[in-house]
């Protein structure tokens, strides 16, 4: 049975009965969309909105957002034309009375729980989760949740219909924590769908900068702890800063290397580029500044902050991207872009779905002593050999298409 036939038959039998009892389209609410300092938590949203449009075009999608400002909203509704987005107390109110279903998108963690407990008890109909790391590791903004915690958070995943883990740590942790969610399984972050295009702002830059399509690696560098003191102005942290300057040296360092042995071994070019909006400063200082002066040459250190349009725009243009973030390798990877990706504890277990995926040869723990060696190898056969990276990239993509494909259909269920 062609793919297409066989989702419009699950789906038609999943969605008939609100169909049946409504006579219109089934109403689902995406709570999705948590801040807009980050490309990456920005592509939750427009990647989870792509699959819903791709796979259960049937159905009318609300998006209920935490922040869609900076410039976001209209991005998303430039690309989504037709979507309702819920702003106010009283569009929060009609959306509960009059949708089918709620919808909690990707994240760190069940992020928007209150609201997920709130819509259940407020009106009895059932919800989904898609795509979240339970917090068992400490995170970018947070310490390890405590076990109180994790326990109310699997209580609340219990209720759902189902509970998709973007990583098999976490999954393993549900399962082993007596989680009975009747569906719960594997399933790639939302941002791997995402399909934003910026071209027009992307070759602009491009031009100005002299970097040739294929003739260019991106780099992301980032601290253990995000700055959210400097991009969105909360409580200095001490311990934070402490932790970030004890280690940004060990961290960088081995990308700092990369970036000489891609210059100096290549043809390509190495732009630096952020994730996140502290990141321009990240990357000059721990990067651009200490470079030997041959090397400055061919590296681009771009200076301001982009969206998620932009920045996927110019990775789709580039022979792959490597660095110490997710969700940009995870655009990378969702658009058949080779993408190197190191991590640590701070950044719970989410990078795991590299392995998930089948691209563990693409992830670096730094944790892990003896992996560092490995990372400078692996960036310079990406940049020589581009055909053999982005036929691994594909290999990653078809399991994530695949598990889309799956996923979407017990979505479809409801």
């Amino acid at each position: 049975m062609q793919r297409r036939t066989f989702l419009s038959s699950a789906l038609s039998a999943a969605l008939s009965p609100i169909m049946a009892q409504t006579n219109r389209a089934p109403r689902l609410i995406l709570r999705s969309s948590w801040q807009t300092v980050n490309i990456g938590d920005i592509a939750h949203t427009p990647g989870v909105l792509a699959l819903l449009e791709k796979h259960l075009p049937q159905v009318e999608v609300r998006l209920w957002p935490s922040k869609v400002n900076n410039g976001v909203k209209e991005m998303l509704l430039k690309r989504f034309p037709k979507l309702q987005i819920i702003e106010g107390a009283e569009a929060i109110k009609t959306a509960f009375a009059e949708c089918d279903f709620l919808l909690h998108g990707s994240g760190p963690s069940l992020v928007a729980e209150k609201d997920v407990v709130k819509w259940h008890e407020a009106t009895g109909k059932p919800y989904g989760v898609y795509g979240i790391t339970l917090p068992i590791q400490g995170s970018t903004s947070t310490s390890p949740a405590p076990d109180s915690v994790i326990s109310k958070t699997l209580a609340v995943l219990s209720q759902g219909k189902f509970a998709f883990f973007r990583d098999s740590v976490s999954l393993g942790v549900a399962k082993e924590r007596g989680c009975t969610c009747p569906i719960m399984e594997f399933g790639p972050d939302g941002a791997f769908a995402t399909d934003l295009r910026d071209d027009e702002k992307a070759l602009a830059f491009l031009k100005e900068n002299d970097l040739e399509e294929g003739k260019f690696l991106c780099c992301i560098g980032r601290l253990r702890y995000s700055e959210y003191w400097k991009m969105k102005g909360t409580a200095f942290d001490e311990v934070k800063h402490a932790r970030n300057e004890a280690m940004k040296e060990h961290d960088l360092a081995p990308l700092r290397e990369a970036i000489i042995a891609v210059v100096r071994q290549t043809e390509m070019k190495v732009l630096l580029c952020p994730e996140d909006s502290s990141q321009m400063e990240v990357n000059r200082v721990n990067f651009y500044d200490k470079l030997p002066e041959d090397v400055k040459k061919r590296v681009v250190w771009r200076s301001t902050y982009w969206l998620t349009g932009e920045a996927l725009s110019t990775y789709v243009r580039s022979a792959g991207l490597f660095g110490a973030e997710m969700h940009s390798p995870i655009m990378c990877i969702g658009a058949g872009i080779p993408a190197i990706v190191c991590r640590w504890t701070e950044q719970t277990s989410k990078g795991l779905m590299w392995r998930d995926i089948g691209l563990g040869e693409w992830l670096f723990n730094l944790d892990h002593e003896e992996e560092i060696p490995g990372i400078v190898p692996a960036v310079l056969a990406m940049a020589k050999d581009p055909a053999a990276a982005k036929a691994k990239a594909a290999k990653g993509r078809e399991v994530v298409l695949q598990r889309q494909r799956e996923t979407m259909e017990i979505v479809g269920r409801g």
